[in-house]
């Protein structure tokens, strides 16, 4: 389980689920601190699990917005659809999808007998009610930009429209309709995603607020119990797949101050994520090593500029400041065990993340000379940069780079709530990393860069890249997607962000725990664990 959806980063910070910054998932790994938690790696007869990890921000899923908060909604708000280990999409509280209007209507046909862990029956308009939060007026989520091709959703977010019957969604029965703008056979992955999980009535209709077991659930599990140290998990038995394997799941947000290795060898815990450092040499060990397990993650971390206002709003600064770094180099250095440089904003793997570099050029030479033309010759007349780092690994050597080659100052910062800083007033420079809400270009383009987009937290606006997005969506072979190349060279070229790295981590794993792994969108699936 990749800590945050840190964003979903899931900083992780925000995407990302599921978006995530860096700080965030050094949290998840173990820096956590707090009382010793008893062993219970043999606890109630194998009926039981426990996993490290980080405290939620919100358990609602409509609230959450990065990777570890995103963890423990997604066990207890079960989506329609879901992605199994090899990224094939499966059918979740819907038993099955049909595609119409040239892919601009999506009907979802519910299983039958579906109820909410309390035994209340889960119908249509639990679905469309859940849905109508993420585009609440008075709150929207952070991940809305993934319901902006619905009918209305757009307008009804902005205030335009009051009506919820004026958004392209509604229910008949067992089934949920929804109207796109345009084609989007892509959705019913979108909503894989667990920003789309179902809540019951009392939430979405009576305002009721999700806590620690405040509320029935429509997940494989429910909130049994809490303190500062543990979040404790029961199976539900009214899960529509059947009753969880495993009973219990302890989560643990606190190991006193020890290293999750420590941890794992005290039997503290049964599954942990770990660093890259650790698991170098816990390769070799001959205990620890059979049970190491790499956690794919369709993951990217990225330096980004805040271009609605100076100095980044003027393209030749931003364009100097790409060429003046080796990007290259300093992703490659900064490369851990578990990730590789970054190439484009589209993680490799991906349909639709195009072939070749998608770096500006570094070009010291031709960075001073836009700097100069922008009127600040020699870093002259700039005042110093903040650089909101987010604990990116390479941020000083990137600070260095910017520094000898441009002549400018760079000031590096560290906030306890990046994330926040993010939303509400972004530093001209900064970082995030980005766990794939879905498998799909789109979540790591449009979604992140789109004008108007909430996950646009550098305000960037193109119109060359809007509608090559477009162009892209209006195609069903993403694979062969030539708007989302067209888009590439747009971010390449405006240098709104520069892509740093791709990659996963690493993870401990009891040895005879089956199902521990994850699909590459960080986030384990508790449902899919028994023990041997």
């Amino acid at each position: 389980m990749t800590p945050n959806r840190i964003q979903r980063g899931r900083p992780y910070t925000p995407a990302m689920r599921r978006l995530v910054c860096v700080a965030l998932l050094l949290a998840v790994v173990g820096l956590a601190v707090g009382r010793h938690v008893a062993p219970v790696a043999q606890a109630a007869a194998r009926d039981a699990v426990s996993i490290l990890v980080g405290p939620p921000t919100s358990l609602d899923p409509a609230v959450e917005s990065d990777v570890g908060s995103a963890f423990f909604s997604s066990q207890l708000f079960e989506p329609l659809t879901a992605f199994d280990l090899s990224l094939t999409l499966r059918p979740a509280l819907a038993r099955s999808w049909d595609i119409a209007g040239d892919g601009r209507r999506i009907i979802f046909h519910l299983r039958a007998g579906l109820v909410f862990s309390d035994g209340s029956s889960l119908t249509g308009a639990d679905v469309v009610g859940s849905w109508l939060r993420v585009i609440n007026p008075r709150a929207p989520s952070q991940l809305a930009s993934l319901f902006m091709d619905v009918h209305g959703a757009a307008d009804y977010m902005a205030g335009r429209t009051t009506d919820p019957a004026n958004v392209g969604l509604s229910a008949t029965g067992l089934d949920v309709t929804v109207d796109l703008d345009r084609p989007g056979a892509d959705f019913p992955s979108i909503v894989a995603s667990p920003t789309f999980g179902i809540v019951p009535p009392a939430v979405w209709r009576d305002g009721a607020t999700v806590g620690l077991g405040t509320v029935a659930s429509s997940g494989g599990y429910t909130v049994a119990g809490s303190s500062a140290t543990e979040i404790t998990l029961k199976a539900n038995s009214h899960y529509w797949a059947g009753t969880p394997a495993i009973g219990t799941a302890r989560l643990v947000l606190s190991i006193a101050g020890r290293s999750p290795v420590a941890a794992f060898e005290a039997g503290d815990v049964d599954y942990t994520d770990i660093s890259s450092a650790d698991a170098g040499w816990i390769a070799y060990d001959p205990v620890l090593g059979p049970q190491l397990r790499r956690v794919q993650a369709l993951a990217l971390s990225y330096l980004g500029f805040t271009t609605d206002r100076p100095p980044f709003n003027d393209v030749r600064v931003r364009q100097a400041f790409g060429a003046a770094v080796d990007w290259t180099r300093i992703s490659t250095l900064a490369a851990g065990s578990d990730q590789v440089p970054a190439e484009g904003m589209v993680p490799p793997g991906i349909p639709g993340a195009g072939d070749g570099n998608f770096l500006p050029t570094h070009d010291p030479d031709l960075a001073r000379r836009l700097l100069a033309e922008a009127g600040y010759p020699g870093g002259v007349g700039l005042p110093p940069i903040q650089f909101a780092a987010g604990g990116l690994g390479p941020a000083e050597a990137i600070a260095a780079d910017l520094e000898r080659e441009l002549g400018v100052t760079i000031k590096l910062e560290e906030y306890d709530d990046h994330f926040g800083h993010l939303q509400t007033d972004p530093a001209p420079m900064w970082s995030l990393t980005w766990i794939a809400d879905y498998p799909g270009a789109n979540d790591f383009l449009g979604v992140l860069l789109g004008t108007g987009s909430t996950n646009n937290y550098g305000h960037w606006s193109s119109p060359a890249f809007d509608s090559a997005i477009t162009d892209a969506l209006a195609t069903r072979d993403p694979a062969a997607a030539e708007g989302f190349t067209r888009a590439l060279k747009a971010v390449r070229d405006d240098v709104p962000v520069v892509p740093l790295l791709n990659g996963g981590g690493w993870a401990l794993s009891h040895g005879t725990l089956l199902g521990a792994d994850e699909n590459g969108l960080g986030i384990l699936r508790l449902a899919g664990l028994a023990w041997k």
